[in-house]
């Protein structure tokens, strides 16, 4: 599976995610996608640390796999494109710089087994409600409408892509594979965010 790094940026099942792609590297593996499986794991960047000179940055090993929905191809050989979120992956061998942008072979995670109570539905629903519509008052160029879904797994996806402020806690919520634990954590994560909202304005990264 061809790679995007990309600092904070995390891409959960079942959600749309639009990108720009300007680097030669990158732009090849877009053409490369459109001639082959149309699939592409975004990745994202691990914490700063110290990158030997020619070696590539550290990145996380789960990733979002997403199937290239759209792409329109732009002056000077650059793409603006639409993921769709399809499955999380899980890099299980050794990074492979295939010039000039990296592949990995990946085994999609899926979601364990588990009940998730009504309750824990409508908490998690009650938390995004309460944090959206709040930013939205603080914020009001940030747009957001509550999804139709009635999944748990899907909710906690889409909150998690959506209204989590911290890609660090996008980057745990892709990675849980309890749906009872994303849930719940997405829930906690909200609420936390909506107590530090009353505080100074943030941004979203």
């Amino acid at each position: 599976m061809p790679l995007f790094p990309l600092p904070q940026v995390v891409l959960m099942p079942g959600s749309l995610l639009p990108l720009h792609v300007f680097e030669p590297r990158y732009r090849k593996m877009v053409r490369d996608v459109i001639d082959g499986h149309g699939i592409i794991g975004v990745v994202q960047l691990a914490p700063a640390t110290h990158t030997p000179e020619g070696c590539q940055p550290a990145i996380r090993k789960v990733a979002g796999a997403g199937v290239l929905v759209d792409c329109a191809e732009l002056p000077g050989g650059r793409f603006n494109i639409l993921l769709r979120g399809v499955a999380r992956a899980e890099l299980v061998d050794a990074l492979v710089l295939t010039q000039p942008y990296r592949r990995a072979r990946a085994r999609v995670i899926d979601d364990e087994p588990g009940d998730v109570s009504s309750a824990a539905t409508a908490g998690l629903i009650s938390a995004a409600t309460a944090f959206a519509s709040l930013l939205q008052r603080r914020d009001p160029s940030f747009e957001f409408s509550m999804p139709k879904l009635s999944d748990a797994a899907a909710l906690a996806n889409h909150f998690a892509m959506h209204l989590l402020i911290d890609g660090r806690d996008r980057q745990r919520a892709l990675e849980l594979r309890r749906v009872g634990e994303r849930v719940s954590f997405v829930t906690q994560t909200l609420a936390v965010q909506q107590v530090g909202l009353a505080g100074p304005a943030r941004e979203m990264n």
